[in-house]
C-alpha cells in the first residue's frame, strides 16, 4: 500500500535541486544523458509533484503536468523508484495530476508512456493510441489518451 507517503510540490530549494536530480537519475542517466537533459523549456509553467516516504523523507516518485493546449493537459517525467514500484504511489500520484488537471479545466490527458508503464496506465484509463517516438532512439514510447470528467479521481489500480 502507498501509505505513509505524501504527496505535494517541492517547496525548498534543496527539495527542487533533489527531485531534479531523481528525474535525472531514473529517467536519463541509465542512457547517458547528461544532466540537464530531464528539465525542458515548460518548467516554469507546469505543476509539479513528488512523492516522499513519510518515516524517511526520502523521494519515491516524481511527475509534471503542463498545458499544451486549451483543455488538455500533458503528464511528462512520471518515475518511481523500482523498489516501490507496485505500491499504489503511482496510482496516487496520478490521482494528485489528473485532480489539478481538472481545477485547471483540462478535459484530457496526454502522455508518452515506455513499454513497461503501458500496464499501469491502461489501469488508470488511457488508451493506448499507438506507437509515438523512441527517446534516444531505444525507448518505444506510445501516445496515450484519457478523458476526464467531473471534478474526481476516475478509476484508480487495484488493490490500492
Amino acid at each position: 500500500m502507498s501509505q505513509g507517503v505524501s504527496i505535494r510540490t517541492p517547496a525548498s530549494a534543496a527539495e527542487w535541486d533533489a527531485y531534479y536530480h531523481f528525474r535525472w537519475r531514473y529517467l536519463r542517466a541509465p542512457w547517458q544523458q547528461p544532466p540537464g537533459s530531464e528539465r525542458d523549456e515548460l518548467e516554469q509553467l507546469a505543476c509539479h509533484f513528488a512523492a516522499y516516504d513519510d518515516s524517511s523523507g526520502d523521494l519515491v516518485a516524481v511527475g509534471r503536468l503542463h498545458w499544451p493546449a486549451p483543455g488538455q493537459a500533458q503528464i511528462r517525467y512520471m518515475a518511481v523508484i523500482p523498489e516501490r514500484r507496485g505500491l499504489g504511489i503511482g496510482t496516487r500520484l496520478m490521482t494528485a495530476l489528473e485532480t489539478t488537471a481538472r481545477a485547471h479545466q483540462a478535459t484530457e490527458i496526454i502522455l508518452q508512456a515506455r513499454d513497461g508503464a503501458l500496464a499501469f496506465y491502461q489501469r488508470l484509463g488511457y488508451r493506448n493510441l499507438g506507437p509515438s517516438h523512441r527517446l534516444f532512439g531505444v525507448i518505444q514510447h506510445y501516445q496515450m489518451s484519457k478523458q476526464l470528467s467531473g471534478p474526481g479521481p476516475s478509476r484508480s489500480e487495484p488493490g490500492t
